[in-house]
């Protein structure tokens, strides 16, 4: 029996490591941070991995577990930030001056950014996970009507945000994404 669990184990770990990575590594601050997440989420499938799905379900739970685990993960950091602002407020003034970062980039983070954090994840799992919304709605539990609604909403709020910033948007891409 734990020579399967085993087996299902690294097999699930082989098909969704990188997929995993992705998604911790376009959410973290920093790589280390990323590598903390995906190791915390693979800890977890291990710990639980008769409920991992079979097949290509299982990147989905696994979407899900780390999204938790990036919830917890970014607490943590709140909790930090909250007690080094200081530090924070200078690092910031650091990177935002730098030379290679263009205007309207920096716009459209800074729009991205100031979005509840619930819409940027929407946004995020749409245009850097490529899900469609049926596979969002397995991530986030919720039914692919909502997810419809949901998405629909949170583009609104970033095309009104950017908008705000001065970025021109192409009501197309928008919509597409």
């Amino acid at each position: 029996m734990d020579d399967d669990r085993t087996s299902r184990f690294e097999a699930v770990y082989q098909q969704t490591y990188e997929h995993i990575l992705g998604y911790a590594l376009r959410r973290c601050d920093s790589p280390e941070d990323a590598a903390d997440v995906v190791a915390e989420t693979f800890a977890i499938a291990w710990r639980r991995v008769d409920a991992v799905p079979p097949g290509g379900e299982a990147r989905l739970w696994l979407y899900g577990v780390a999204r938790n685990v990036l919830a917890n993960h970014r607490r943590g950091q709140a909790r930090h930030r909250h007690r080094s602002v200081e530090l924070d407020t200078d690092l910031a003034d650091l990177y935002a001056h730098s030379p290679e970062t263009s205007v309207e980039l920096g716009a459209i983070a800074r729009a991205f950014e100031q979005l509840p954090e619930d819409d940027k994840e929407l946004i995020s799992l749409v245009a850097w996970e490529g899900l469609d919304r049926a596979e969002i709605a397995t991530v986030l539990g919720c039914s692919r009507n909502a997810v419809r609604i949901r998405l629909h909403r949170a583009r609104k709020r970033f095309s009104k945000a950017l908008a705000t910033a001065g970025v021109t948007v192409n009501r197309l891409v928008m919509e597409s994404t």
